[in-house]
């Protein structure tokens, strides 16, 4: 792999401008959905090596309709007003020295996945707005969807613009004027092949590669923390709770459980444990009714979906990100024994208490420490897209850097401009 060249084209990429990046993301979109019945031939060969009851298939799979979400997103994202060039903070010195420090691309961004293929648009889309490059690494059991997505880019990436440089009157082609092999297009968005030789070349990249982002299960996020010699930020794992307090109010506890649990139970914000008040233990039924669930029972198929989410109350249960019809469950006597769980087995990534009692809310969102703290609503929401910031790149679990969802600014970091008249320090 040609690290170089692809720093190389991080670098071309500070020459287009924010319409640049707009028109090409609208040709993206438009070129997803024209093309839906390639993308879909090629996600099927993926899809052939899955059962549809395994949650892999869900994680996996694309539809017209998802497609056209795909390219909903990739439209909105153009929309959105462009990262680069904020001054987040100026001054004037004594000695007359003007300082701003404004928002920059990092470079050069890896990201590497597990299934879900549309996170190759999400990724660029992302990235490209932001001025970066990227480098994507995904699982063999999303390889021909992956590589149909990717070759799609390229082809809107290659094709000329009417949208002047930054000061010029060119097309895009003219930044193959730049010593690249195969011009800057070829190489604002890279595939990897699915190996794990590609993955210890992308995490030994110093130099080249500015960051690295894991996005699955804690299985990926520790191997690439544990072994990566670039900068890192964990994101995706999410062992997530919901807390059911003496003072919750039960119709709304049914909603918001159903819809962290069911909405989709392979994504990182899907609830994994159920605590509830042991002065409510007997509404457990009516809590567990929406989903039928059965404590200790089986999860029962019906057309490819499940009926009814199994129950897991054994101790050993508690800790484990599902991704499946499983929920892990515990009666708790109060809300510190709630908060002391949450710390013990959480993933710092999405929590939620449902309560009518304001006190014991604010102490809840005040004590859990997880990137986002829910009161009396579901933890499906922690979206870069639901919270209005677009697409995201995953969900930052960690605290130095970005915590939450990853969007555009997440895509940024900062340089100090300095500008003088001859001043000389003392």
């Amino acid at each position: 792999m040609d690290f170089r060249q692809i720093k190389e084209a991080s670098r071309a990429l500070l020459l287009l401008t924010d319409e640049q990046r707009n028109e090409v993301l609208r040709k993206i979109a438009d070129r997803a959905e024209a093309e839906a019945a390639k993308l879909l031939a090629a996600n099927a060969l993926d899809l052939q090596k899955l059962e549809p009851s395994d949650p892999l298939y869900d994680r996996l799979l694309l539809t017209k309709e998802r497609i056209a979400g795909i390219a909903a997103d990739i439209r909105n994202v153009a929309t959105l007003p462009s990262p680069l060039d904020i001054i987040t903070k100026e001054r004037t010195l004594a000695n007359g020295l003007y300082l701003r420090r404004i928002s920059v691309p990092f470079g050069v961004i890896g990201v590497i996945f597990e299934a879900r293929p549309n996170v190759c648009f999400d990724v660029f889309s992302l990235c490209f707005k932001s001025g970066n490059a990227c480098i994507l690494k995904g699982s063999r059991n999303a390889q021909h969807s992956n590589e149909a997505i990717v070759a799609l880019i390229h082809e809107v990436l290659k094709t000329p613009s009417d949208s002047p440089l930054k000061g010029e009157k060119q097309s895009l082609n003219a930044v193959n004027s730049l010593p690249l092999r195969e011009g800057w297009g070829g190489s604002a968005l890279t595939l990897l092949p699915p190996t794990h030789e590609a993955t210890a070349e992308l995490l030994g990249a110093v130099g080249y590669v500015d960051l690295v982002i894991p996005r699955g299960g804690r299985k990926l996020i520790d191997f690439v923390r544990d072994n990566a010699r670039v900068p890192v930020i964990e994101t995706g794992a999410g062992v997530v709770h919901a807390y059911f307090d003496k003072d919750g109010d039960l119709e709304k506890g049914q909603r918001i459980i159903k819809n962290a649990k069911m909405r989709r139970v392979s994504v990182c914000n899907a609830l994994d444990c159920l605590l509830v008040h042991r002065d409510r233990a007997a509404d457990i039924p009516a809590l567990l009714a929406p989903m039928e669930g059965n404590v200790n029972g089986q999860c029962s198929m019906v057309n490819g979906q499940c009926s009814r989410v199994e129950i897991v109350t054994d101790e050993a249960s508690m800790g484990t990100e599902w991704m499946d019809y499983k929920l892990s469950l515990k009666v708790v006597d109060s809300l510190d024994e709630a908060l002391a769980h949450i710390a013990r087995y959480g993933s710092g990534h999405s929590e939620c208490i449902i309560t009518e009692n304001e006190q014991t809310a604010r102490r809840f969102q005040q004590m859990v420490d997880a990137a986002c703290v829910y009161v009396n609503a579901p933890t499906s929401f922690t979206d870069g897209a639901q919270f209005g910031l677009g697409a995201e790149i995953g969900i930052s679990t960690q605290k130095l850097g970005p915590r939450g969802p990853m969007a555009l600014e997440e895509m940024t970091t900062y340089k100090w401009l300095i500008n003088g008249n001859g001043q000389t320090r003392d």
